[in-house]
């Protein structure tokens, strides 16, 4: 068994898995950046050990200083959280290779998967639906042959890429050559390798993620789906489970896909498969091999513990429920509270002179912060997660409306003034949006 875990993260997800541990008797390390020497897990861990300066490349990206922090400390295991080194295959060979576990999958499938067209490859040898697209990258040489096969409208987006850059579409073939380009200089930029590949364009689709866990052995099961489609620049904003979009035929059969694929890869640890869906169809778009920052609203429709799973699996003492035993019950939305202008999304980094998490049956608030805490400027925005759980979709909203009234946090700019527009309107109510749904409804706000 495991006997000691170094967390390597910050903010709310650090706090969340030092949590798991504490439940397991398992002792902690945090460890930080000079910037983050006040954070709460920091303070609550068993040991804690400064990594380096404030910018992330020179502390959460160290790989050596997280390394020499396990020796330091005698840490058996780290968790990686999401972001930072969690879906990095050298970090995990290399952990490897010092005797430290990795409470996360194999560096091979963090590979396999963490390269788009590898990942799309692989998802079709599985038996995952896909979107149509190229086989492999595509060149000036083949693009218009490409997307005359596809259909237009497509979509050029980076094989190393994520985070919307390194995307765009292109309507007809007149639009084709500027995209291609646009794309490729993008790609290059921001992730040091040209290369793209493309897929039919989807117009009105909806973003919905399958969570898996497998122990490595070739068990694997599925813990329903999440709909993520509100987003803004490719950032979720609101997510729930299951989706207002589909009936439990198809929530059970897609999840038994995703299930069965995980059998095949003898996948080990918690992971997502990530669809775009429209008219009925799924396409899968890509696997995070990791913990999602939305994983809660699963915990609260299952009443299983993600966290308890991925360090169970990891230890080799194998998945806690066979997919027969798990039952889902209810409805939950998790939205994002990002210290950032709600109506421009400026960052707004600064001191929290106040702060109070509401509460109530069926709350759940994933901050490391407080009162008093200063906010820095180097890291996400992401301050808070406010999980809300009902019997109902319809409960599940109205006790939400409440939950926002509650919320405050002062001495910043937060998003929750625009989870409160959300949760009043038409279109959210009926569960009626698409990924492009929130970008749309911000354009038209601004307008007046």
């Amino acid at each position: 068994m495991i006997s000691k875990i170094l967390i390597a993260n910050r903010g709310e997800i650090a706090l969340r898995v030092l949590r798991a541990c504490k439940e397991l008797g398992i002792a902690t390390v945090a460890v930080h950046s000079t910037a983050d020497a006040d954070a709460m897990h920091v303070r609550l861990a068993d040991e804690s050990v400064c990594i380096g300066p404030p910018p992330s490349r020179d502390s959460y990206l160290n790989i050596h200083q997280i390394v020499a922090a396990c020796e330091i400390t005698g840490a058996d295991a780290v968790h990686p959280g999401y972001g930072f080194l969690s879906e990095n295959a050298k970090f995990a060979d290399i952990l490897e290779a010092h005797g430290i576990t990795f409470i996360g999958p194999t560096a091979e499938h963090i590979r396999l998967m963490g390269d788009k067209i590898t990942a799309k490859q692989t998802a079709v040898e599985l038996g995952i639906p896909v979107v149509p697209g190229s086989d492999g990258e595509v060149t000036s040489e083949n693009v218009l042959e490409t997307a005359r096969k596809i259909g237009f409208p497509v979509l050029i987006k980076a094989t190393a890429g994520g985070g919307g850059r390194g995307m765009k579409v292109a309507k007809t073939e007149d639009d084709l050559q500027e995209a291609f380009d646009t794309a490729r200089s993008e790609a290059a930029a921001a992730f040091g390798n040209p290369a793209v590949y493309m897929e039919k364009y989807l117009g009105k689709p909806r973003h919905i993620e399958v969570q898996v866990v497998g122990d490595g052995e070739g068990n694997a099961i599925h813990l329903g789906e999440r709909d993520c489609s509100l987003q803004r620049r490719h950032q979720k904003v609101w997510e729930e489970a299951n989706s207002p979009a589909l009936n439990v035929e198809q929530r059970m059969k897609i999840g038994q896909i995703c299930a069965d694929a995980m059998k095949k890869m003898k996948y080990r640890g918690a992971g997502t498969v990530e669809f775009l869906y429209e008219n009925g169809e799924f396409y899968f778009i890509e696997m995070n091999t990791r913990l999602q920052v939305e994983h809660p609203i699963t915990e609260a429709i299952t009443n299983i513990d993600l966290v308890h799973e991925q360090i169970r699996v990891a230890s080799g003492a194998g998945l806690s429920v066979t997919q027969d035993e798990i039952t889902f019950s209810g409805h939950a939305i998790e939205c994002r509270i990002n210290a950032e202008d709600p109506r421009t999304f400026v960052p707004s980094p600064g001191t929290i002179t106040h702060f109070h998490a509401p509460g109530g049956l069926g709350v759940r608030v994933d901050s490391g912060v407080y009162a008093g805490y200063k906010i820095p400027p180097y890291y996400d925005s992401l301050i808070g997660k406010l999980i809300v759980h009902g019997r109902t979709r319809v409960e599940c909203m109205m006790r939400l409306r409440r939950v926002l009234d509650e919320f405050v946090v002062d001495g910043v700019k937060t998003t929750l003034p625009l989870f409160q527009d959300l949760v009043s309107n038409q279109d959210i109510a009926n569960g009626d949006y698409d990924i492009h749904w929130l970008e749309h409804y911000l354009a038209h706000h601004k307008a007046h």
